[in-house]
């Protein structure tokens, strides 16, 4: 039978290590798919989400989150994703930080089905950034990051809550991606907090 103290080590031992593969594969397949869109734009109306069209094509679902529209785009989600997808994944494990990431992303694409123009089309990877910076924001509400122009760290979830805030107001941003993907993102969160303490602490 194990003590308390046995199985933190565990844990620890499990997700200590530089655990960003997966990261790291993530933001390659989307950097080699902007590249792919550079070369051939209309890449973007083959494999971005149009609401009108997701029953017959429901891989797009997936595959818009690949897809990015200028170098702003991808810079801003992949930044964003290796610093929030780097410590999420030391924390969880690979495997429950894709499950997060994809989930993630494809719940901000149901969302964005049901609350966007139907024959809008929507691409980037931001739900499933959101939904890893969510469960990140839940997992360690007060760690401090610094967000540009602010000159003094803030606390993660203030910077997390007030980038959604922020980046979705802006035109031509698919809020409700960010939306759909933020909430399954808090709530992975929160099971996740759970658990952690009910096995370590």
């Amino acid at each position: 039978m194990r003590t308390r103290r046995q199985r933190k080590c565990i844990v620890y031992r499990a997700y200590r290590g530089s655990a960003t593969y997966s990261v790291w594969a993530l933001i390659a397949a989307n950097t080699l798919l902007f590249i792919a869109v550079l070369a051939h734009g209309d890449i973007i109306y083959t494999f971005g989400l149009q609401p009108s069209d997701w029953l017959e094509r429901p891989w797009i679902l997936l595959t818009s989150l690949f897809i990015h529209s200028n170098l702003w785009h991808i810079a801003a989600n992949m930044i964003s994703l290796y610093f929030f997808g780097r410590f999420l994944s030391m924390l969880t494990g690979e495997k429950i930080f894709l499950v997060i990431y994809f989930l993630g992303g494809i719940a901000g694409s149901l969302v964005y089905v049901l609350l966007a123009s139907p024959y809008s089309i929507a691409i980037g990877a931001s739900g499933a950034v959101f939904a890893i910076a969510g469960a990140l924001a839940v997992m360690r509400p007060k760690l401090r990051v610094y967000i540009f122009p602010i000159p003094a760290p803030v606390p993660l979830w203030a910077a997390v809550v007030g980038g959604f805030v922020v980046i979705s107001i802006l035109p031509y941003v698919a809020w409700q991606a960010h939306l759909g993907g933020l909430v399954l993102g808090l709530t992975a969160g929160y099971f996740l907090r759970k658990r952690q303490r009910i096995i370590i602490f």
